[in-house]
């Protein structure tokens, strides 16, 4: 099945189920009949600007942005040029500091772009902790953060 169809199907699985996790989108995806790995997933979700809004019970689910490609991406980079303050790593785990309060925008900004390496974050109030595949992608990943501090 090709890219277009599948992107489709994304978007019709999102539009009538409460889908929160990459894992589950694969899942039902590869249940549909398309087969797909997290990573398929991961980038078709990126290049769809597909973003997880708050639900009234608290969860969170995928849906459609309703802004353009360029606008989302350059309100992401604003977020991380204004609130990321320091990065760093050790080992496969890279810690960020950011302006107080706004740990959870950057950690969004992060969870948005959608970088292979990052296997999960979890953001505090001014810290974010962010756990990579490998001490070099911790690197890689600082050295691409750092040109956000200004």
């Amino acid at each position: 099945m090709i890219k277009t169809e599948r992107q489709e199907k994304i978007l019709e699985l999102i539009g009538s189920e409460n889908i929160s996790t990459q894992s589950e989108l694969t899942r039902r995806l590869n249940e549909c009949g398309y087969n797909v790995t997290q990573a398929t997933a991961s980038r078709d979700l990126q290049e769809m600007r597909i973003i997880k809004v708050l639900l009234p019970d608290g969860t969170y689910k995928y849906a459609p942005s309703k802004d353009s490609d360029i606008s989302i991406s350059d309100k992401l980079e604003k977020i991380l040029n204004h609130c990321l303050t320091n990065v760093d790593y050790a080992n496969n785990i890279a810690v960020l500091k950011t302006m107080s309060g706004a740990a959870q925008a950057v950690g969004y900004a992060l969870d948005s772009f959608v970088w292979d390496e990052i296997v999960g974050t979890i953001c505090g109030d001014d810290t974010i902790m962010i756990v990579v595949r490998n001490e070099k992608s911790a690197k890689q990943l600082c050295n691409k953060l750092s040109k956000y501090i200004q």
